[in-house]
Order: structure tokens, then sequence, then C-alpha cells
């Protein structure tokens, strides 16, 4: 039955009562009101230390690599243009305002 509902999509109700995407956010919920939010956090660097154990640190280089092809395949060169300007444009913006804090 679950399998059914994973193969028609995250909306599909399993058993009829219940969204996979309903019951995954209830899962969630219930996981970050007994253990917190940190929990996430926690769990994650395991993960992350685990990878880079089993895998090694290039395994970070490679899949970094992968998903800047895709993007770039996706939306072009020039979206990183446009990204780099918006992220420049933050960086200055947020100087000028610690400027005006510390002159204050």
């Amino acid at each position: 039955m679950i399998d059914k509902a994973l193969k028609q999509g995250q909306g599909a109700k399993v058993g009829g009562e219940m969204s996979v995407r309903e019951a995954g956010k209830k899962g969630g919920d219930t996981v970050r009101e007994r253990y917190g939010s940190g929990f996430y956090e926690e769990i994650g660097r395991k993960g992350g230390q685990a990878t880079r154990e089993r895998h090694g640190a290039q395994f970070y280089e490679q899949i970094g690599q992968k998903g800047g092809r895709v993007v770039k395949e996706k939306y072009g060169s020039d979206f990183y243009e446009e990204i780099g300007h918006k992220g420049g444009q933050k960086v200055k913006q947020l100087i000028a305002e610690a400027k005006k804090i510390s002159t204050s």
C-alpha cells in the first residue's frame, strides 16, 4: 500500500486517511517536539561525518561539481553572475549598516 502511494506522488493517501506528505510532516513535528530542533543539526552533522569517513572528503567536491553542472545546464552561465552580484550587493549593504551602528 505504501509503495503504491509513493509511486502516485507525495500527496497520495495512505490507507485513505493521511497523505504521505501529511504523515511526514506529522512525524517531523513529533520528533521536533520530543527532541528539540537542535536534534536535526546533530543528526545532520553525524551523517556528514559518516559520509566523509565512508567516501572521503573528495566526495563533497565531486557532488558539488555535479550540482554546479546541473545548475549551469538549467539556468545558464549568466545565472552565476546574477547571484554573485546579488550576494555582493547584500554584503555591501551589511557592511554599510554595520558602519552606521559603530559610528552611532
